[in-house]
């Protein structure tokens, strides 16, 4: 059978107020405000170097079953005096688009040097580090790492958020033994929690069976 891929797109006149999210989609601070958030998006803090397209507020929206699972996770972490830290959650189609257009623009490499500065950016759509879809814009995925609930400051993973290399991959043979308890800590408490790891990113966690997995959502971040 052919699956059937649907775009749903709202205007951002509705949202303005930050209060009218689909149904099944909830800010992730209504839910747990312990966790903590870098929305990196909204920032210049980015492979591309500027704030992205649909990011304009430095907010987390979720599924409200994600954000359960979320929330679940950090009752565990905090008992530990750690947190989750959320870099990424639901992506509007407009900003993968604009991931899209970046990519074709070669000679922008701006943040190379601290992102990608192993792989040439004519490579990035057939390595796979962009592409013209993402699970995020389904609304379920989420890009995280842990930190000391108190001083903020992060798990060594071994590599930043969003560096495209080998480093990344879970499985690097070259992480230290600290790196590798970390990244094991992360995989097995989202695990534990109803969440799919990625191969090729430490930070990234689909949750089990997504509420609408063939969906992908165009509304902003507001």
């Amino acid at each position: 059978m052919k699956k059937i891929v649907f775009f749903f797109t709202v205007t951002c006149s509705l949202f303005t107020l930050g209060q009218n999210l689909p149904k099944g989609f909830v800010y992730l601070s209504d839910i747990d405000k312990t966790i903590q958030k870098e929305v990196r998006y909204f920032s210049n803090n980015n492979f591309i170097g500027k704030r992205i397209d649909g990011y304009h507020k430095n907010r987390v929206i979720i599924t409200e079953k994600t954000a359960i699972s979320l929330k679940n996770v950090q009752q565990v972490l905090l008992k530990k005096g750690l947190s989750l830290k959320i870099f990424d959650a639901y992506r509007p189609q407009q900003a993968v688009d604009h991931f899209v257009r970046w990519a074709k623009v070669l000679k922008d490499t701006l943040m190379k040097k601290e992102y990608y500065p192993n792989v040439r950016k004519s490579e990035l759509f057939k390595r796979g580090f962009i592409a013209s879809k993402s699970g995020h814009s389904r609304g379920s995925t989420v890009d995280l790492t842990i930190v000391n609930s108190k001083t903020g400051i992060a798990l060594d993973m071994g590599s930043p958020y969003d560096f495209f290399g080998e480093e990344s991959h879970p499985s690097y043979k070259k992480s230290t033994q600290n790196q590798q308890k970390n990244r094991l800590l992360l995989r097995n408490i989202m695990m534990k929690n109803n969440f799919i790891p990625y191969s090729n990113e430490w930070w990234h966690f689909t949750l089990k069976k997504e509420p609408f997995a063939e969906t992908y959502f165009n509304f902003p971040i507001n």
